[in-house]
């Protein structure tokens, strides 16, 4: 492989968080395909790890949760069966955002169900110190997930939004219906009523999809290949936690909440990445089945580092 350059390392990240495509890339760096998709691939793996390793004991008071839907190859319903062992169709993507700093303190890439949901909480708690308010949607999974993950140290509440009847317009297969209004349901603890939202984590959700061409609707920017999707989260909530200063908070997420002193560049990221021995690639032989999707893992030297928890 082509080693690039620090300069042009930091360019083809840049690049890439900023919702630029892989052949987009390519082309206004000058860069080869394979060179740029085994650097995004060495970076998504030393970003994962990272952030699982430094991303913790966070003094967390308001937590909102939400999952945001992608798909690899094809969407679940046009998915051959032959391309289901290679993790193509529907993915989901959960977040959890702490309110008070946009810090994105958990994130998990696979399916929507029950042991999803349960994983991705149980990750969550364990990255948090003391109690927390919560607020998700109304999603039922996240009902047991929470109780298992956290017990009865917590506040817990689900939005539910409500939508209209849907109009004749011809938008409407590509728009929602109108929201009408929202039922706040408390579900364990004592929440704070004015703080039961989801506003902060749905807004993150807008961020990914302008933020990575993999989330793009109606475009054939899709991901193709479910390694290559994880591998650019991981890249983009490390460069959203660490190198982008939030508008309103006018530092980084990871300076609000205490994790760094200073905003991180693009060549600061790229730094992580080892220069003589790249982060051994993702062995298509260790692939794991749970929940009827498969699971990707990155080994370094025997450890584990993870997108999806397992």
């Amino acid at each position: 492989m082509n080693r690039l350059s620090a300069e042009k390392r930091a360019k083809v990240i840049g690049a890439l968080v900023e919702g630029n495509s892989i052949n987009a890339t390519c082309r206004m760096l000058g860069a080869g395909k394979h060179t740029v998709l085994r650097l995004l691939e060495d970076a998504g793996n030393v970003c994962a790890k990272f952030h699982d390793r430094y991303v913790r004991n966070l003094r967390v008071r308001r937590l909102q949760c939400d999952e945001i839907w992608s798909f690899v190859g094809a969407k679940a319903k046009n998915v051959m069966p032959d391309r289901e062992p290679e993790g193509w169709g529907d993915v989901w993507t959960w977040t959890a955002i702490h309110a008070d700093t946009k810090l994105c303190v958990s994130w998990l890439v696979g399916g929507r169900d029950a042991g999803w949901a349960y994983d991705f909480m149980r990750d969550t708690a364990e990255r948090i110190h003391g109690r927390v308010q919560l607020t998700t949607d109304a999603h039922r999974a996240y009902l047991t997930a929470v109780e298992g993950a956290f017990g009865c140290d917590v506040d817990y509440a689900q939005l539910q939004k409500i939508y209209g009847a849907p109009t004749d317009a011809e938008q409407r297969r590509y728009s929602p219906a109108k929201c009408i209004g929202t039922d706040m349901k408390v579900v364990s603890g004592d929440p704070d009523p004015d703080h039961v939202s989801t506003s902060y984590v749905e807004r993150q959700n807008l961020s990914m999809r302008m933020g990575m061409r993999r989330f793009t609707r109606l475009t054939n920017g899709f991901s193709k290949k479910f390694e290559n999707h994880a591998h650019q989260i991981a890249v983009y909530f490390m460069h959203y936690n660490f190198c982008r200063v939030h508008k309103t908070l006018r530092v980084t997420p990871a300076m609000e909440a205490g994790l760094t002193d200073h905003v991180w560049t693009l060549e600061e990221l790229c730094s992580l990445i080892p220069e003589e021995n790249p982060i051994q690639r993702i062995d298509k032989e260790l692939m794991k089945k749970a929940a009827g999707r498969t699971i990707w893992k990155a080994y370094d030297k025997g450890e584990s580092g993870f997108y999806s928890i397992s």
